[in-house]
């Protein structure tokens, strides 16, 4: 009996802000158009999907938070398939210096990176985030991949290059079935990280091209809307649970196997 207590006191504690946060984005907290503080409906999603900069600020965040996925998987795939199957000098070191760069403090390159991304017309663009993000999402995506790759019996290359496959037919009629759920951490670690990502998405985008991260920190003022506020909150949410959704069973796999 103390036990459930316990699991309720603090399954109260930790929902409270995301029930308070989801009350709060349909309460006009604000008096605006003739809706008087206090009212509740959707008024303030209207204001979030009514307003161009900030409709235009998740459009952005869903292309630079796209694209950096793919380009992770598409790049880190061949690179933890060498990791795996083939020896150099300094395989293991070269994956550990690509660990260590991922837990550099973004704020440690933000001035080179702005410079360099300025000199290539990447500043204000969704384009120069994903890039960014696939510096520090890119050793993740290699890592969870190597280790599930190393999970494959070589026996499988061998069969499949016997069997007539190119290295191109491998990889999609072989490799990726066989490691999919390792695919599916690692696009949601590398979804998850740039979507919530604030330093380079704050720095990379002056004037254009901000995502809902920078949109909401430019919302709050000397009289800030905390409905509005809350509603573009809660629609920055659903794309981290409609990525959960999709890749579920892949995490539950992944997680499994990993372990």
């Amino acid at each position: 009996m103390m036990r459930a207590v316990a699991l309720m006191l603090l399954a109260t504690f930790i929902l409270l802000p995301l029930v308070q946060a989801v009350l709060l984005s349909f309460t006009a907290t604000l008096g605006r158009d003739g809706i008087a503080v206090g009212t509740f409906g959707l008024m303030n999603y209207a204001g979030v999907l009514g307003s161009p900069t900030l409709r235009a600020a998740i459009g952005n965040s869903a292309v630079y938070v796209l694209l950096n996925v793919a380009l992770c998987i598409a790049v880190a795939l061949p690179a933890a398939f060498a990791l795996a199957r083939y020896r150099f000098v300094g395989d293991r070191h070269f994956l550990l210096l690509i660990l260590v760069f991922r837990v550099t403090p973004p704020v440690v390159l933000s001035l080179p990176i702005f410079i360099l991304f300025a000199r290539l017309g990447l500043v204000n663009s969704p384009v120069g985030i994903a890039l960014v993000h696939c510096l520090f999402n890119l050793p993740v995506a290699i890592w969870i991949l190597e280790s599930f790759i190393r999970t494959v019996p070589r026996e499988l290359d061998e069969t499949a290059y016997l069997d007539g496959h190119s290295g191109v037919s491998f990889f999609f009629r072989h490799l990726i079935p066989a490691i999919a759920p390792g695919i599916g951490v690692a696009a949601f670690f590398c979804f998850i990280f740039s979507w919530v990502e604030v330093v380079f998405a704050r720095i990379l985008t002056v004037t254009a091209g901000k995502p809902i991260t920078v949109a909401i920190g430019a919302m709050f003022g000397f009289q800030t809307d905390i409905g509005m506020v809350m509603a573009m909150t809660c629609l920055s949410m659903l794309p981290g649970v409609a990525m959960i959704w999709f890749v579920r069973n892949h995490i539950a796999k992944g997680f499994a196997l990993r372990a």
